[in-house]
């Protein structure tokens, strides 16, 4: 059957990213971490890939999204955009969660030790992020939720190493200056954070109902006024 071509995207937070897998593994990447360039730039960046890898849109098994919890316009116009291909090419949809794929990024990207936890934080609003804690083997320690962080927020885990990552960690490192425990690093979401996930997810065929899938908001979006 060969090897399985998967289009890649990521759209939950600040990074514009799409890839390109074969096989689980990824063969094109192009991205810019700028916020709200999702819809100007998602189509183009499509396009980029395919050119890259030399590969046409017949040649796609599938389109895998990164569905959230994250930016709920990020996320809509991911989701939107991957339907429209899965749609036109008659190819099913996977979806993959974004916080596992961090987790499993920055595993990729860094030594961690074994017995540390992983942290992935995308940012909310003020004090709040989505995330959830995982173990190295991707073993979920705490479920994923919308969490208001204070300095005693992880205070039931004084003897593992803490690794915060992700665009909601940032704003907490002077909060966490004084936890030794506790460390950051650097991490910008990826689409090639995808690859292995999806490929296993269609090799499995744990496919997405097209016409009804919904990302995962994790919360309920709220407008907000713009101030003049």
């Amino acid at each position: 059957m060969g090897e399985k071509l998967i289009l890649l995207i990521e759209t939950a937070t600040t990074s514009c990213s799409v890839a390109l897998s074969e096989g689980g593994k990824v063969i094109a990447v192009k991205e810019a971490n700028e916020r709200n360039i999702h819809a100007s730039h998602i189509t183009l960046f499509i396009e980029e890939v395919m050119k890259t890898a030399n590969k046409q849109f017949s040649d796609l098994n599938a389109v895998a999204i990164s569905k959230g919890p994250g930016s709920y316009t990020g996320l809509r116009i991911g989701v939107s955009t991957a339907k429209g291909l899965c749609y036109a090419l008659d190819i099913p949809m996977l979806s993959v969660n974004t916080l596992e794929a961090m987790a499993s990024g920055l595993l990729k990207a860094r030594e961690i030790s074994r017995s540390a936890y992983l942290i992935p934080m995308i940012d909310a609003r003020r004090m709040e992020v989505y995330t959830g804690i995982y173990s190295p083997n991707l073993e979920l320690i705490e479920d994923v939720n919308a969490k208001i962080i204070d300095e005693f927020s992880f205070d039931q885990y004084p003897d593992k190493e803490l690794i915060l990552f992700g665009d909601g960690a940032e704003k907490f490192k002077e909060l966490f200056s004084k936890k030794i425990n506790i460390q950051f690093q650097h991490f910008e979401n990826s689409a090639a954070h995808l690859g292995s996930f999806a490929d296993e997810k269609l090799r499995k065929g744990e496919v997405e109902n097209t016409a009804y899938f919904e990302p995962f908001y994790l919360k309920e979006f709220v407008a907000t006024k713009k101030v003049n």
